[in-house]
């Protein structure tokens, strides 16, 4: 799980398992975007800072969880949208905020824990969350994208 969750953070490290090889993930391909391009929204769906905003806080949960809170019972998903349009230091200040909330994840995932199949199910789809958000946001600015696989079958 950590190698998956950190190689879409910040690329592959060796073996590439969901990214092309070379691409340096979502917190390097964010520092590609200038304020403007996260506060742009595509074909009326939701900003990238808006997806941004949207991961932090889901990570935040899932960190809170992890330290023996209960936050999803009381969790406003839809505030976590709110945040659509950014100026230069917000822009910087969410890039920061969603990088610290990624790493605290990160170093919960590599605490082995005993887990019922119902919290089993949420830390994978964190994963799986993370990955999705990450495809919306390459859609949504190329600037935000990875290299191309390279076509094996010329020789």
């Amino acid at each position: 799980m950590t190698t998956l969750f950190g190689e879409l953070l910040d690329g592959p490290a060796s073996d590439a398992y969901m990214l092309n090889r070379g691409d340096v993930g979502l917190l390097r391909s964010l520092d590609k975007l200038s304020a403007e391009q996260a506060s742009a929204a595509a074909h009326g769906g939701a900003s990238i800072a808006a997806h941004v905003a949207h991961l932090s806080y889901g990570l935040s949960l899932l960190t809170r969880w992890s330290a023996g809170e209960n936050p999803f019972d009381s969790a406003d998903w839809s505030a976590s949208w709110r945040k659509t349009v950014v100026s230069d230091a917000e822009w910087q200040a969410l890039r920061a905020e969603f990088n610290r909330e990624a790493r605290q994840w990160l170093s919960v995932l590599q605490i082995p824990r005993d887990v019922t199949p119902v919290e089993l199910n949420g830390v994978l789809g964190s994963i799986a969350h993370l990955a999705y958000h990450f495809g919306a946001i390459r859609q949504i600015d190329r600037a935000a994208r990875g290299p191309a696989q390279p076509d094996r079958t010329r020789a």
